[in-house]
């Protein structure tokens, strides 16, 4: 189709083939996914929008997408005004906006496995306010006007080794077992893609970034599971390694199978699961009890292997990055350089290393004002070259058998602004702030955010992102259940408690519209802290990520004498961990770039 408006047309002209009077879009999977498979990119099919999260509702005259503070920028840049009104999450929901939009008898559209149960019952209450009705489809309007749809990917299911998972698929399942016990119930459905995969110890390659395959998985209460995933994707290692315990069948015979909990209690999860698998369970007979996925708290808090194998990783990705801020220093000054070339050549650096598996996100390199949109994409429609004067970030991850990273880095192009460096600097007291917290157990991360963000706040300053978020261990780099944010934040409150093991990203930052953007992220592990003289164990976080914070962006005069002990011993430890992997000219230039703060 030529344009996004024929798209929009022809998915009008499907509802009234439907007699549908409107459709929600969500950017999800069946498992609601944060990052899907092209197979699932509607949203970016019918709007343009590239963000990794938002919803459309198109009716009959109108069209809103709905996007969060981080896309305020992006959406205005990719998605038409003409056609489609801007509405702010969580300002305005969905389901408020359907309450003053629809028509009275209206019949507006969702795909059952496609939202939670709880979206749904909003939404339905919110129409029928207005006398509209919320109809589940059979049939995704938008996969019947989608020509060129991709098919979801056939590529095999991988063993993760118990030498890198830690524990094994049999320890794993036991644990649920009990859990499932503890509740009198039969079995637990997994729907979330990593759920399945830390479970099984097995990783796929069906979603970009995430190395996760398309399955559905039903643990039943002797440890014994069903694998839900097309057959011609499990090779004869992955069978032998499952064994006789987990059974696998056809993914397309997940629907039926959970028709045949007839007298059973099953267990689901209102968040992961989508609504489709509890009216499926309901429809066959099954009593289902609402519980979080077990294995959600269970894949956060790392065993010795998994940190083990983060801390590996994460030094092999720190001289990958460390050797591409040397060049973009050098080479941007001379000119011809651009955010899509500056991806190439860090993609560059992280493949010398002979074993990357993937980037864990798109990377975010964002030169002037495109830094000030904190999930910016380029696109070759939108590469900027990197101008003197500019702030250069850049966002960015790998995926490696032994370990998933994130990590964000400011560079100026040229001499930075005195505003620039003030800026800078608040941001990196803040990012010292939380790297230095000492909190008692079962303090969450909102209680935290607030440490990340005094600086800038003292000087009449914010940014409109969470400060924190979990991260898998070689598998998704956005993980829950722990957070950093505001309680207000998109999604709901981070009431998590933090535990021992759990690894987050610590990641304030500051944005000027039109003009650059600032973001400063480690990766940090939760741990037990034991204070001399103390009444009880602590808890606090030791910094996984070790790269140089560019030197010339500080204004030292700025940091407390705390402050500047930490980075010059963070500096320090970058040296001695990254130093035995440079050499030469790379290796003068790290020690420059580590040498201590006055």
């Amino acid at each position: 189709m030529s344009s996004y408006q024929d798209r929009l047309a022809a998915l009008r002209d499907q509802l009234k083939r439907d007699r549908l009077d409107g459709f929600v879009v969500p950017l999800t999977d069946e498992h609601m996914s944060e990052y899907v498979g092209a197979y699932a990119q509607r949203l970016a099919w019918l709007t343009g929008f590239q963000g990794s999260a938002g919803s459309a509702v198109v009716l009959p005259e109108e069209a809103a997408i709905f996007t969060d503070g981080r896309y305020t920028l992006q959406v205005r840049e990719q998605v038409d005004g003409r056609n489609w009104e801007y509405v702010s999450v969580p300002a305005t929901s969905i389901s408020m906006w359907l309450g003053a939009h629809a028509a009275a008898g209206a019949r507006v559209g969702y795909d059952p496995w496609l939202h939670t149960r709880g979206w749904v019952e909003e939404a339905r209450k919110a129409l029928a306010e207005r006398g509209a009705e919320l109809v589940a489809v059979d049939t995704n309007p938008v996969d019947a006007v989608w020509p060129d749809r991709p098919q979801p990917s056939d590529a095999k299911l991988a063993v993760q080794d118990d030498d890198r998972a830690g524990k094994s698929s049999a320890a794993k399942r036991a644990a649920i077992a009990d859990w499932l016990a503890e509740r009198k119930a039969d079995a637990v459905v997994l729907s979330a893609l990593d759920s399945i995969a830390w479970t099984l110890n097995v990783r796929g390659q069906d979603v970009a970034h995430t190395p996760v395959a398309l399955a559905y998985a039903i643990v039943d209460a002797d440890g014994t599971a069903d694998l839900f995933v097309a057959p011609e994707k499990v090779g004869d290692e992955v069978l032998q390694h499952l064994g006789n315990a987990v059974r696998v069948r056809d993914r397309s015979e997940f629907a039926s199978a959970l028709g045949a909990y007839a007298g059973k209690r099953v267990a689901a999860d209102p968040e992961r699961a989508v609504s489709a698998i509890f009216s499926r369970l309901e429809a066959g007979g099954a009593t289902v009890l609402s519980f979080r996925d077990p294995v959600v708290l269970a894949k956060a808090m790392k065993n010795p292997v998994e940190i083990a194998g983060h801390r590996a990783a994460s030094v092999r990705d720190g001289a990958a990055l460390a050797r591409f801020l040397k060049w973009v220093e050098e080479e941007a000054p001379k000119g011809g350089q651009t955010e899509l070339s500056c991806v190439a050549k860090l993609q560059a650096y992280r493949e010398a290393t002979g074993v990357l598996r993937d980037t864990s996100f798109d990377t975010i390199s964002a030169t002037g004002a495109h830094g000030a949109s904190p999930h910016y994409h380029s696109t070759p429609e939108s590469n900027a070259a990197l101008e003197p004067g500019q702030l250069y970030l850049v966002d960015s991850g790998g995926q490696y058998a032994d370990g998933t990273t994130d990590v964000t880095r400011v560079l100026p192009i040229g001499t930075p602004s005195e505003e620039m460096r003030d800026r800078f600097t608040r941001v990196l007291k803040g990012h010292i702030g939380l790297a230095t917290a000492i909190f008692p157990q079962g303090t969450n991360g909102g209680q935290l955010d607030s440490f990340a963000r005094r600086p800038l706040w003292e000087a009449g300053l914010d940014f409109a992102h969470g400060t924190g978020h979990g991260v898998g261990a070689y598998l998704a780099v956005h993980e829950g259940p722990q957070r950093i944010a505001k309680p207000n934040y998109p999604g709901g409150g981070p009431s998590e408690p933090l535990r021992a093991g759990m690894i987050i990203s610590n990641e304030p930052g500051y944005y000027k519209a039109g003009e650059y953007g600032i973001r400063i992220e480690n990766l940090i592990l939760v741990e037990e802290r034991l204070i001399p003289g103390g009444d009880e164990p602590m808890l606090g976080f030791e910094t996984l990520t070790f790269c140089p914070i560019e030197r010339s962006l500080i204004v030292a005069d700025l940091l407390t004498a705390a402050e500047r002990d930490w980075l010059n011993a963070y500096h320090a430890k970058v040296l001695e961990i990254l130093g035995p992997a440079m050499k030469g000219e790379e290796l003068a230039w790290l020690e420059a770039k580590c040498a201590p703060i006055g």
